[in-house]
């Protein structure tokens, strides 16, 4: 059961094959048997699954179940769910259990999916390898020495194991499609603006979009089409209509060939910076997408390599202003002694943030103050603009942008803690995506040394139907996405 896609866990259930009880009750005991190893979880909850569980199993007995009802799906730890602790991998809310649920959350409640936990992350998403967390670090599933990839490792980590049969995650500056990279699986970033970001604890309110993880292009449409949707509750929600993502993968449309189909291949992807190995992988890729029918055009993304130094300038500013709500006074950590207000203040913030939280708020309160606004901040905002104009260009000319998802596979876990800079460098062809705010899809595409490199596709704005195609026709031909780790039997 647990090799199996949504759709097929779908069908067994409805087919009453097996119940939701037993089912969440599978992957419970595999979180209690894995976990420890992994620290992929933060809080499990069984009572309360399974009494979700309960309730699908009575939805489904009334002939009123859906895609994903009774499937246990697991939350990243950034989004907010009634009665759950709700900490983003942070001391600074390690005791703070939310009063409601965030717009994803509901949103899988209403589809009738059991809530299997909530997974570590990088505290307060800051981060591209899950060793900020408050709870300590994940592990890659492929080999315990390395890093799963961030923030969203933890919901990765889970997934690769086999220990939910997919996730939520979040995607600031690549948190989503790197982890996917590294772990062997699927991960999407949708279009900015189509799922809600209520209830998400928010890092960079700019650049922030929630997204699924999957073992398939596949297993992503079914999540995107519970994700998505218009919320009046989020002013950057995108008001339009609803879209069924999985259109394009049913037969015959889903086999259909990918002639038409226009690929872009950037100079700036292939030059020096990613691995020997990882671009072997990415261009056996697309020898394979030739081989599909699909034709490639060389392009040029020229304000491709200001990318990381604008994001590691709004990124920062943004965070700064968001987390100053984290004072000590209404929810979350507050410091046991102090003299008055503003020691309050200075001593909850000291003691409940971390190192790279605090070194980012420090930055985007830098950047933002008076007399370096213009120069770091504007210009920053600046380069955004054109970074987005060299893809809106790109598009006349292809469908879809393909190339590596992250320069390397997963690195040793504490190999790049002390540099800060090489660690933002492990974004350096997913930032571009998030400051011009389109969807994109990691998918895996081989392996390197026994460890998983991922593949990314980049389109262009609501184009996600599409790009799950492109990604499904792969993975029919080519079921790298189909292996999986050793020694979580």
């Amino acid at each position: 059961m647990i090799e199996h896609s949504l759709q097929a866990m779908a069908r067994s259930l409805a087919d009453r094959e097996i119940s939701s009880v037993e089912l969440t009750q599978l992957y419970l005991d595999r979180i209690v048997r894995h976990n420890s190893g992994l620290n992929a979880f933060i809080t499990v909850d069984p009572a309360a699954s399974l009494a979700q569980a309960r309730a699908a199993d009575e939805r489904l007995a009334r002939g009123e179940g859906g895609p994903l009802t009774g499937i246990p799906i697991a939350h990243k730890d950034i989004f907010c769910a009634k009665d759950w602790l709700t900490t983003c991998g942070s001391k600074m809310l390690s005791n703070f259990v939310s009063p409601y649920d965030a717009a994803v959350i509901s949103r899988f409640g209403e589809a009738g999916a059991v809530m299997l936990g909530k997974t570590n992350m990088d505290e307060f998403a800051m981060g591209s390898s899950n060793e900020t967390s408050f709870y300590g670090p994940v592990r890659n599933p492929w080999d315990g020495s390395c890093v799963p990839g961030g923030s969203s490792g933890g919901s990765a980590a889970a997934v690769a194991a086999r220990l939910a049969p997919a996730a939520t995650g979040t995607d600031t500056g690549g948190s989503i499609r790197q982890p996917a990279a590294l772990c062997n699986l699927s991960g999407l970033k949708p279009t900015y603006g189509v799922v809600s970001r209520y209830g998400m604890i928010a890092f960079a309110s700019s650049l922030d979009q929630a997204g699924p993880l999957g073992r398939s292009a596949a297993d992503c449409a079914i999540l995107l089409n519970v994700m998505a949707g218009f919320d009046d509750r989020d002013s950057t929600s995108l008001d339009r209509q609803r879209e069924d993502y999985c259109r394009e993968l049913a037969a015959p449309a889903g086999n259909k060939p990918l002639a038409g189909l226009t690929i872009g291949l950037p100079e700036e992807f292939f030059g020096e910076g990613c691995s020997a190995e990882v671009t072997r992988l990415v261009e056996a890729a697309i020898a394979e997408y030739r081989k599909l029918g699909a034709e490639t055009v060389a392009i040029r993304l020229p304000s491709m390599g200001l990318a990381v130094a604008a994001y590691y300038v709004i990124a920062p500013a943004e965070a700064s202003s968001n987390l100053a709500r984290f004072d000590g006074v209404r929810y979350g950590h507050r410091a046991a002694d102090y003299r008055d207000l503003t020691d309050m203040y200075c001593k909850s913030r000291a003691q409940g943030f971390g190192a790279e939280v605090k070194r980012r708020i420090l930055i985007g309160t830098y950047v933002l103050s008076h007399g370096y606004y213009d120069a770091y901040y504007l210009q920053a905002q600046r380069v955004r603009r054109l970074i987005a104009r060299d893809f809106a260009e790109a598009f006349r000319q292809c469908d879809v942008i393909l190339g590596p998802t992250s320069p390397s596979t997963a690195f040793k876990l504490g190999e790049k803690a002390a540099d800060p800079v090489q660690m933002y460098l492990s974004d350096i062809y997913t930032i571009a995506v998030n400051l011009a705010g389109l969807p994109a899809i990691s998918i895996p595409c081989g392996f390197a040394s026994g460890l998983p490199a991922g593949l990314q596709l980049i389109g262009n704005y609501f184009s996600e139907a599409r790009l799950l195609h492109a990604a499904h026709r792969y993975q029919q031909e080519n079921p790298w996405h189909l292996q999986h780790p050793d020694g979580f039997a």
